[in-house]
């Protein structure tokens, strides 16, 4: 006899964290409820800090506000993001689950062309649970989903894998677009369900949507800063491009691997292109720079943590990208607090770690 779905104790459950970023009310929890109430909620309050934001009831979780963020961080809450989304990366900075989950608090459930409600944080926990193979393309896609395997003439060499560190997830509805092709295709709306999963393959770049994704936090969660964006800094709207290039860098430096496809979530609203345009513009000039640097990046071989990795990174961009614009200098500085702080609130990952913050500094937990 089958056992009944209610028993089924969701993968997971105590290794992992759901990340939300949020200015509003989550009332769009409702739609999860049934895939995320079993598991613990880092809620990102951005803005006024003054305002409250209502959870459902039944959920776990803790908020954290910007007083809570400069009362834990002290003078190194200057890396974390303000009016901007980009403040999500402070959960990852407190959470001492093994995963992270992150999702934006416009995105739905999405239904697979049968109809089907998908559970999109199952299927990054697959993707992050089994083997990628960014060393040579197999024609069939993802060779550990079910009904796939490795096409003839694959390496039987290669045929391991090696471990999962990113999931990227996409959208229905409404695409995941720049200003300028949001201002030409104002109602375009992505309709096609694709049904696959690929490794992007080592040496290759590409543009990280944080709104459906999901990562291996030990592995790589020191890499997946979203950077300076948002009030106070000139470009906005490139939080997730920047950590995906850096942890993409890096992914292929330490022998990671990066999945995308599925799963797809319904993202619900159309931002302003206009209102886009003012945040993007000088991250679309500055981008046919940025890209360059990062496909020239080698890190050196002594360098075998993301930790490591990354400040070597912000070496490097310091050097070779603060001649564009002195923002960079800014950002390369703001990347090596952002590992200091790293190492202070997460001290088993790094020997260099001095301080642990005292647990009584945790925003107040509720239910």
């Amino acid at each position: 006899m089958s056992v009944p779905a209610t028993t089924v104790t969701p993968p997971l459950v105590d290794e992992l964290d759901i990340v939300i970023p949020t200015i509003r009310n989550l009332d769009f929890l409702e739609q999860w409820r049934s895939f995320f109430q079993p598991y613990h909620l880092i809620i990102v309050q951005d803005g006024d800090p003054t305002k409250t934001i209502r959870v459902p009831d039944g959920f776990d979780y803790e908020l954290y506000n910007r007083n809570d963020i400069n009362r834990i961080l002290g003078p190194k809450s200057s890396c974390i993001s303000f009016k901007d989304s980009a403040c999500r990366c402070f959960g990852f900075l407190v959470s001492k689950k093994k995963y992270i989950f992150t999702i934006d608090d416009d995105c739905f459930v999405a239904k697979d062309p049968s109809g089907q409600e998908i559970n999109a944080l199952a299927q990054h926990i697959h993707n992050l649970l089994t083997p990628a193979t960014p060393f040579f393309f197999n024609t069939l896609y993802d060779p550990f989903r079910e009904g796939a395997d490795f096409v003839r003439g694959y390496p039987f060499s290669l045929r391991e894998g090696v471990t999962t560190a990113i999931s990227h997830g996409l959208w229905l509805n409404i695409p995941d677009y720049d200003a300028p092709t949001q201002l030409v295709k104002p109602l375009e709306r992505n309709t096609r369900y694709v049904d696959a999963v690929m490794t992007i393959p080592k040496g290759t770049l590409f543009p990280m949507c944080g709104m459906n994704l999901g990562f291996h936090r030990e592995l790589i969660g020191p890499a997946m800063y979203f950077g300076l964006m948002g009030d106070g800094q000139p470009i906005g709207r490139y939080d997730d491009m920047w950590a995906g290039w850096c942890a993409k860098v890096i992914c292929d430096h330490l022998g990671l691997g990066v999945k995308t496809g599925l799963p797809y979530i319904w993202h619900s609203k159309a931002s302003n292109p206009f209102v886009n345009l003012k945040k993007e513009y000088k991250g679309i000039y500055w981008q046919e720079e940025i890209i360059p640097f990062f496909q020239s990046v080698v890190l050196p071989k002594d360098c075998t943590t993301p930790q490591k990795c990354y400040v070597e990174l912000s070496k490097l961009v310091k050097e070779k990208l603060a001649p564009v614009d002195p923002y960079f200098e800014k950002l390369a500085g703001e990347m090596v607090t952002w590992i200091d702080a790293w190492n202070e609130l997460n001290p088993s990952t790094d020997g260099s770690a001095t301080t642990q913050v005292k647990k009584t500094e945790a925003a107040p937990k509720k239910k």
